[in-house]
């Protein structure tokens, strides 16, 4: 069955907010878009990640770090290997995971917070790409 509205606000306000705005930006979106999002979902992920390990706040510190694989994830699978920029994007992805994989383990806010760093220099990227 899928969860409704009500059944996120069951879990968490945020969290409802989050993903309602999630399903609404995604059920119009182009592919350009969905790379778009993709990227700002890992961003805020990323930034959650950080936020909450300073407030040593473990489980939203889990929680982020699993949204942040997701995103990665996604992003890794819409790869198009017809792209010549496809390389280098696959081989950025994968360092990525492997820094969030790594701090699920010993948290590493450095390579984080340059994680992140890159990512928003990436969605700029996509963001100012011409169509």
């Amino acid at each position: 069955m899928p969860e409704t509205a009500e059944m996120y606000a069951l879990k968490s306000p945020a969290e409802a907010y989050r993903r309602v705005d999630f399903d609404a930006r995604i059920s119009g979106a182009d592919p350009r878009q969905l790379v778009i999002v993709c990227y700002e979902q890992l961003a805020a992920a990323l930034g959650a990640a950080l936020l909450a390990a300073g407030r040593g706040d473990n489980a939203r510190k889990s929680e982020a770090l699993t949204r942040a694989l997701a995103a990665l994830t996604a992003l890794q699978m819409g790869l198009d290997p017809g792209q010549p920029i496809t390389a280098a994007l696959a081989t950025f992805l994968e360092s990525g995971r492997k820094a969030v994989l790594g701090s699920v383990v010993q948290f590493e806010p450095r390579a984080i917070e340059r994680l992140r760093e890159d990512v928003a220099d990436l969605l700029e990227a996509f963001r100012h790409a011409p169509d």
